[in-house]
């Protein structure tokens, strides 16, 4: 049996007025996702447990199977897994958002955009280098990643910091929080100077000639120390990979030791390499019974409450990674269960996350003793799940669940 976990990350969305109050799930063209929905089962699943935050972090880590409650440490620790930086035992990690500050408002500090315009890795990589080989020192270590998303290793931490995610934050004044980093001086000086160099960088004075707004400020949040996970093999008796355009996700499936597979153009928004990944999936099932393939586009267009953009991202996600690789599934006639979920929602009126239940279809080649017979939608799933109580308080309820296994860890 082949297990196929495909996450479309915050694609759970609101009734929204502009398309005759349907979510953006609904509004879509989504053939393949409403087929495997009519002819499999609906679940609700609760991804992100009372008292934390909505995150991809945690709400991924659930659907591996991992309670948040006994595993969770912070984000950024499974970021640096992925990139490949050990984390010491006197040291904090902190991912380090390049973003887009508006100061020119008297008083206040907008947040333009916390992925300053979705800048190309290639020009990331050149500020951060910039600013590590001018800032960093023995205490402060910053290392690039993709896009926007960066890391920053702080030698001793920084106790007496509180850090918000900017994403949350979207066109808001952000003086409060931005003040919190000035409290502290050495990261006071570190922010001051890393500004200074960012400002005047050719990479920055370019993409303000060419109309794209600027990274010009660092962002550090989601700080913690090392995840430490029991492999999905030992935890569930299989082998797996895991397929994303983010540090997030593939430092997660180090730490749970699937296999990573590095897709070439993946991006983590609406221009990522779909197909490389669809492919990457179907050739990792020959080998592997488990693969999950995560998609980022759905929940970046959330965060930036572009309704065009998430129906896109949703079509594509349909359309590139569910149907290639159910269909081709279908042609091996090789029996497989494949679950289309969302981590959580992001709703476009809100342009962050909600740690609500998350509406799941699971689909089983074999035949399913009482579909659904409904497309696959938020309210299809809420009615589905009054009918047939598959309401599950947990992602190991979930997992258990999908892997066909008789009960959790």
């Amino acid at each position: 049996m082949k297990y196929i976990l495909l996450v479309g990350d915050g694609m759970g969305d609101l009734p929204v007025p502009e398309i005759d109050n349907k979510t953006p799930l609904e509004a879509a063209n989504t053939p393949t996702m409403d087929r495997l929905a009519r002819h499999g089962e609906m679940l609700l699943v609760r991804t992100v447990p009372e008292g934390f935050a909505p995150g991809s972090d945690v709400a991924n880590l659930s659907l591996l199977g991992y309670e948040p409650e006994k595993y969770y440490t912070g984000r950024a620790p499974i970021e640096a897994a992925s990139m490949g930086v050990e984390i010491a035992p006197d040291e904090i990690a902190f991912r380090c958002n390049l973003v887009t500050l508006d100061h020119s408002q008297p008083g206040k500090i907008i947040m333009r955009d916390f992925s300053a315009g979705h800048i190309a890795t290639a020009e990331a990589a050149e500020l951060i280098t910039a600013v590590q080989e001018s800032c960093g020192n023995e205490q402060f270590t910053f290392y690039p990643g993709i896009s926007y998303r960066h890391l920053l290793i702080v030698k001793g931490g920084l106790p007496s910091l509180t850090t918000v995610p900017p994403h949350d934050y979207m066109d808001q004044d952000v003086s409060e929080p931005y003040s919190a980093y000035l409290r502290i001086e050495q990261l006071r000086k570190l922010m001051e100077k890393s500004a200074s160099i960012l400002a005047t960088h050719p990479v920055n004075r370019h993409r303000m000639l060419d109309g794209l707004k600027p990274a010009n400020s660092l962002w550090p949040w989601g700080e913690g120390r090392p995840l430490k996970l029991e492999s999905f093999r030992q935890r569930y008796g299989v082998d797996g990979t895991l397929i994303s355009a983010v540090d997030l996700l593939k430092g997660m499936g180090i730490c749970a030791g699937l296999r990573i597979v590095n897709v070439e153009g993946a991006t983590g928004y609406l221009d990522t390499n779909y197909e490389g990944k669809a492919a990457a999936a179907l050739q990792a099932l020959t080998d592997n019974d488990f693969v999950l393939v995560h998609v980022e586009a759905p929940d970046e267009a959330g965060h930036q409450g572009l309704l065009k953009e998430k129906i896109q991202a949703i079509e594509d996600f349909d359309a590139r990674i569910v149907k290639p690789i159910v269909e081709e599934m279908e042609r091996r006639n090789e029996p497989f269960r494949v679950v289309v979920t969302m981590d959580h929602y992001t709703p476009l009126c809100r342009r962050t996350h909600e740690d609500w239940p998350v509406p799941m279809l699971l689909y089983d080649s074999r035949g399913t003793e009482q579909p659904s017979g409904l497309a696959y939608s938020e309210a299809n799933v809420q009615r589905a799940v009054a009918e047939n109580g598959l309401n599950l308080d947990s992602g190991a309820r979930f997992i258990a669940r999908f892997l066909e296994k008789e009960s959790q860890p």
